[in-house]
């Protein structure tokens, strides 16, 4: 695959389209590519989108679901049954607006996290990665604890906001019938 210059990729995305014949084209490069090709440009924080060659549907979320169910089929699954049917329970539940962004903060509190260990384990040499481990766990633990203090502090914040939401929409239904609270 092709390279874009960087400041050419900040500014716009890579488009690939999908055909029906359930091809994917990569029009930057001209070329038909794979799933495991979308992949990479994921893996690259390349920034794309994939739309339907017909409609010009926005078909991204759907490629990016594919491949996790491949990843998810293919190997150790990062999700557990558990985590799957809760999150399954969301959809159509009042707070299904804010899991989204709930989880994309505690993903990306991890991504720091890990950036944070790679940065600090550069140039070790193996029995200096054996030692760097045998420290890092108060660090680690540290940053977890961080992250779950992060994490329930985010949980309260969404709660209150579904509190006030449904008091608004309570209010307003009130008054449509000429209730008031």
């Amino acid at each position: 695959m092709q390279k874009k210059n960087k400041s050419d990729a900040k500014n716009s995305q890579r488009v690939i389209k999908k055909y029906p014949n359930r091809r994917l084209y990569d029009t930057d490069t001209s070329s038909y590519i794979t799933l495991s090709e979308v992949k990479q440009l994921v893996m690259d924080n390349e920034r794309f989108v994939v739309l339907d060659a017909k409609t010009s549907e926005d078909l991204t979320r759907s490629i990016l679901m594919q491949i996790i169910l491949e990843e998810e089929a293919n190997g150790t699954p990062m999700f557990t049954p558990e985590v799957l049917a809760s999150i399954i329970r969301f959809y159509g539940h009042a707070m299904q607006g804010f899991m989204g962004g709930y989880l994309e903060r505690n993903i990306q509190t991890l991504m720091d996290v890990q950036a944070r260990l790679t940065e600090q384990s550069r140039g070790l040499t193996p029995e200096m990665w054996s030692q760097f481990m045998g420290l890092q766990s108060p660090a680690v633990q540290g940053l977890m604890g961080k992250n779950m203090e992060q994490s329930k502090n985010l949980f309260v914040q969404m709660q209150e906001q579904m509190k006030e939401q449904m008091q608004k929409q309570t209010e307003q239904m009130l008054s449509t019938f000429g209730l008031k609270r």
